[in-house]
């Protein structure tokens, strides 16, 4: 939250008994869950912790049928899981409504993010 409110984001928390089923109910398969599920104005979702410079490009042009971004699990050095300079690198899927996801960028480094 705090990364992406430095970023120029405004978030309102919700924590759910059933953080499971919300992601579900809003296409994330399991294999591209992480611990957060951001939910946009405009009914996009970021899951995990994707970069803000990724949720900008997507948002500024989403591609046609996409449901969101995701970074599956929680990669050692991506944003909000900073562990000194260990740095693990990741990919971010683009998830489509359809069910189906590519991967969207592959993050190699650190000063990529």
């Amino acid at each position: 939250m705090e990364y992406m409110s430095d970023k120029g984001y405004h978030a309102l928390i919700h924590h759910s008994e059933s953080l499971a089923a919300v992601k579900s109910s809003l296409g994330i398969d399991s294999e591209y869950q992480s611990c957060h599920t951001a939910v946009f104005e405009n009914g996009y979702v970021m899951e995990g912790h994707v970069p803000a410079k990724f949720v900008k490009q997507f948002m500024t042009n989403p591609p046609d049928g996409a449901l969101g971004l995701a970074v599956p699990g929680m990669p050692a050095g991506s944003p909000g899981m900073e562990m000194g300079d260990r740095f693990t690198p990741y990919d971010i899927y683009l998830l489509n409504k359809d069910g189906s996801a590519e991967v969207y960028a592959s993050v190699e480094s650190a000063d990529q993010q």
